[in-house]
């Protein structure tokens, strides 16, 4: 699980990040937070059934990137390793 920071809408949005990626056996791990600026470490899942399903490095930059947008436009720059 995600650790949680001292804002609640940049829980929120990693929250619902964690859990599109863990449906597929991944995981999200904070690594650093600055007031415009987010780090996350994403160790992608497995699914040999739908391998297509897993989302990819780039997938969750872009949704983690939207949802920041949206809830905590002072967050600016996004890194996903």
């Amino acid at each position: 699980m995600v650790e949680s920071v001292s804002n609640p809408k940049i829980d929120m949005v990693l929250q619902n990040i964690e859990i599109m990626v863990a449906s597929e056996g991944g995981s999200l791990e904070l690594v650093r937070l600055e007031p415009t600026s987010l780090e996350v470490k994403y160790t992608p899942g497995v699914n040999e059934e739908c391998p297509e399903c897993v989302p990819t490095h780039d997938g969750v930059t872009r949704f983690l990137s939207t949802s920041l947008k949206i809830h905590v436009p002072e967050i600016t720059d996004v890194t996903v390793t």
